[in-house]
């Protein structure tokens, strides 16, 4: 009886078994299309994310609404999302696109979250980090500040409103 053409050859077994590729980055793309799904069905209100394209899942954009009774109400920011091929063991890169005017965001949008660096767990989703950076903005880290001016001016809303304005309207 002859071996089935469909079987795999026991080489490409062994590296497949050995590297961990196949398996691995076909969970993490099972994991995100799940936590898309989850975004999908339940939004939480003012934030959103989706893949980038159908041919990637590890690239996202999202946005994020500010929330009420803070600074950035009324106004959306637009976030990137970029997943590793590790991805929920470690943390995506997260960054602001638009430009954002906040004590831990620096002016590269880069952002300063103890859940995206020494505190990241692989309980979180992308709905968590989205209800997180939302919540982000009306509760800042002014002890961690990667934007030191904005910092400052935290407790001083009239100039703190003014100069976020004028940074978002830098788009």
């Amino acid at each position: 009886m002859e071996p089935s053409s469909n079987a795999m050859p026991a080489t490409s077994t062994k590296i497949a078994a050995t590297t961990g590729a196949v398996p691995e980055s076909h969970s993490v793309t099972k994991r995100l299309q799940n936590e898309l799904m989850q975004l999908m069905m339940s939004a939480p209100q003012g934030v959103s994310a989706f893949p980038e394209s159908d041919a990637n899942l590890l690239v996202w954009a999202g946005t994020i609404e500010g929330p009420k009774d803070t600074y950035y109400e009324g106004l959306t920011f637009k976030i990137s999302l970029e997943f590793p091929q590790n991805y929920p063991y470690f943390a995506p890169k997260i960054k602001f696109v638009s430009p954002m005017w906040h004590p831990n965001v620096d002016m590269a949008g880069n952002i300063c979250l103890d859940i995206l660096k020494e505190k990241w767990s692989a309980i979180y989703n992308v709905q968590t980090i989205l209800l997180s950076l939302q919540s982000l903005l009306g509760e800042p880290n002014n002890s961690s500040p990667l934007n030191a001016q904005a910092a400052q001016l935290w407790d001083h809303p009239e100039e703190y409103k003014r100069l976020l304005l004028q940074r978002c309207q830098e788009d």
